[in-house]
């Protein structure tokens, strides 16, 4: 090195860093492009050398606080509701006097413009008996418009019966004690063209019980006049009515009107459940309420509908019960059959449409 000369040491200096330079660039691109300082550290440089990616921005601290809780005041809600509706389904089978007799199958029939039809029967049935049923009404809901709806058949109503011989004309609730629930949904589909997806069954000895669980201060009624049943008295006027109240004035009819007040009555206090169901002060005892409905009730129902309904219910507004009474006005007459005793002989095709104008409007 001593004997290079001037010249020789600088060539060799020049060869020494342009080899210091190709392995500098050979290593950047292996590893690919380094940042620039300023950006790197957050100086003066906003944009990043070309081929990096800028960091992901963070999410603030205090959003995903909200959210965290949200999801654990949601998880506790979920629990507390899972917990009582099985308390309440629980309570139904250790209930000695929760008898449900075979009605047989149900061949239930969708809607075709995506509304839910369920039948609703109040049957006196004592045991193994199968008796006429009470109460016939058709409860509709839609989705779309948030409208709930009941129409309430009297029970006198005189209609064809399909069975096995033919077409036979009865009172309609002839129909469950000759077949149960599936006959009625028949007869009501041939009379009124109505599609029925669903059943529910509701013993009278079991109605109470699911009033006192939603409403424990009672419902709000006011009772149209003076009444007694089965020495239960009632005076005239707004009140709070517990469950076996509820029931006995929905079930008196001994007066002048007879089943026409009986009915009216009944939709008093259907009306009072909706209401009562929908406030939001009864909402901590829907669960509850609806494991009693499951336990006492005979329907066929799937389970999956309860949760689609409750979600459905938290999480949109709904509008006013609404109820038609069937036959419409002016579109019947007194009759009287020996094997029937007093009907109510209905012009068919105007209640048809008075019942598709209802659910349609």
């Amino acid at each position: 090195m001593s004997n290079m000369t001037r010249m020789d040491r600088h060539r060799q200096a020049e060869k020494e860093k342009n080899e210091k330079k190709n392995k500098k660039q050979v290593k950047e691109q292996l590893q690919g492009p380094v940042p620039d300082n300023d950006y790197k550290s957050g100086g003066g440089g906003n944009i990043p050398p070309k081929g990096t990616k800028p960091p992901k921005a963070k999410k603030p601290k205090k959003k995903r606080k909200k959210t965290r809780i949200f999801l654990m005041v949601l998880l506790v809600i979920v629990i507390l509701c899972t917990f009582g509706y099985f308390k309440g389904y629980m309570a139904t089978k250790m209930d000695k006097n929760n008898q449900q007799p075979d009605v047989g199958n149900f061949v239930g029939e969708k809607s075709t413009d995506g509304s839910t039809n369920i039948l609703l029967l109040g049957s006196d049935s004592r045991g193994e008996d199968q008796g006429r049923s009470d109460t016939i009404m058709i409860a509709h809901y839609d989705k779309k418009n948030k409208q709930p709806k009941i129409v309430s058949i009297m029970r006198d109503t005189f209609v064809p019966i399909p069975t096995k011989d033919g077409v036979e004309y009865n009172k309609i609730n002839a129909a469950y004690a000759y077949g149960g629930p599936e006959l009625v949904r028949q007869t009501i589909k041939q009379t009124f063209g109505i599609p029925i997806q669903y059943y529910a069954i509701v013993n009278f000895e079991s109605f109470p019980k699911i009033v006192d669980t939603l409403a424990p201060g009672g419902l709000k009624i006011d009772a149209e006049k003076d009444l007694e049943v089965e020495g239960t008295v009632i005076k005239k006027g707004p009140q709070k009515m517990n469950g076996h109240e509820a029931l006995q004035y929905a079930r008196f009819r001994k007066d002048e009107e007879g089943d026409f007040g009986r009915v009216r009555r009944q939709q008093q206090v259907m009306s009072a459940l909706v209401s009562t169901s929908l406030s939001p002060l009864n909402a901590w005892h829907i669960p509850e309420a609806l494991g009693k409905v499951r336990g006492y009730t005979q329907t066929d129902i799937p389970f999956s509908f309860y949760p689609s309904a409750g979600m459905n219910y938290l999480f949109s507004s709904h509008k006013p019960l609404e109820i038609l009474t069937v036959p419409v006005k002016d579109t019947w007459t007194d009759g009287y059959y020996d094997y029937a005793g007093s009907v109510l002989e209905i012009d068919e095709g105007a209640n048809k449409a008075a019942i598709n104008e209802f659910f349609n409007k």
